[in-house]
């Protein structure tokens, strides 16, 4: 019987451990305030799956839209000034 073997050398560059790198960690941090916006907007859609939206419960999600959106706005505003070299 035949072994397979591959005849390519490996996909990636180099080795990896499989941890992130310091410049992705940057990266996670910097967009971190908009994960954490997401993530709550997540919560309060799923907490109202099984039950009727009452005023309340529309006022949370909508909060959590504007303060995703908001994140979003910022993140997006934070890249432009880096691109522009940080002029204002």
């Amino acid at each position: 019987m035949k072994s397979i073997a591959a005849l390519q050398a490996a996909v990636t560059a180099s080795p990896s451990d499989g941890e992130p790198s310091n410049t992705e960690l940057d990266a996670i941090e910097r967009e971190m305030p908009l994960i954490a916006a997401e993530i709550d907007l997540l919560d309060v859609e799923i907490w109202m799956l099984d039950r009727p939206a009452t005023v309340l419960d529309e006022r949370r999600i909508r909060r959590a839209r504007n303060r995703v959106l908001d994140e979003r706005c910022a993140l997006t505003n934070r890249a432009g000034l880096a691109q522009a070299g940080g002029v204002a």
